[in-house]
């Protein structure tokens, strides 16, 4: 009976589940770590300062689109979205040919919100945080070994900061410079994750 002979292949030991709130302190730490970074990435390290150019004649661009009353929300020019017959007319045509084409995120007036924006973007981590602790509780028993932990989930958390702004640069414009400077943050942030997790996985002695 193929029973009584032993597995040529390494037992791997019983994947346990391990519920979210029982990693509470290293979704917690791994969220303040990558706050904290991303804090210095933005205000501190100089690689994302070229990210946003600016217009060519910037104050007549602004005074035209608040005398034209333009609200905040999100544009694409030329536009045929309501009526997608257009885009096949000469006259579209000839708009795309003429230039410029493009997409535009339009803010409210005034002073940014940076409290609220901070701490959006804390929640932010914090959602990345418990996500990569449910992967982790279904894929790795307690006591797995730092790299493996550390492995894991880095790969999870870069995922999650990362790969979603590479669609950016595919449909939309984004220059692959600036998306390869964020995949290269999300690669940090991802590290800093990893390590969290690896360092008070539970059950390593």
């Amino acid at each position: 009976r193929l029973s009584d002979h032993p597995s040529p292949f390494p037992v791997m030991p019983e994947i346990g589940h391990i519920a979210v709130p029982d990693l509470w302190l290293p979704i917690l730490i791994a969220a303040v770590l990558v706050f904290l970074w991303s804090s210095i990435v933005w205000m501190v390290l100089p690689h994302h300062k070229h990210d946003w150019g600016e217009l060519p004649d910037e104050d007549g661009l602004m005074k035209a689109m608040r005398d034209a009353g333009l609200k905040p929300g999100q544009y694409a020019f030329p536009n045929c979205a309501e009526d997608r017959k257009k885009f096949q007319t000469p006259e579209f045509q000839e708009k795309l040919k003429a230039g410029p084409m493009g997409l535009m995120i339009v803010g409210p007036s005034g002073p940014p919100n940076m409290g609220k924006s901070l701490g959006s973007w804390f929640l932010f981590t914090i959602v990345v945080s418990v996500f990569v602790a449910y992967i982790g509780g279904h894929a790795l028993p307690r006591g797995a070994q730092y790299l493996d932990v550390f492995q894991v989930l880095g790969a999870t958390a870069f995922a999650a900061y990362g790969l979603g702004i590479v669609p950016m640069a595919i449909w939309f414009h984004r220059t692959w410079g600036s998306v390869l400077r964020e995949l290269f943050d999300a690669l940090c942030y991802g590290l800093l994750t990893a390590g969290a997790f690896a360092w008070l996985w539970p059950g390593v002695s």
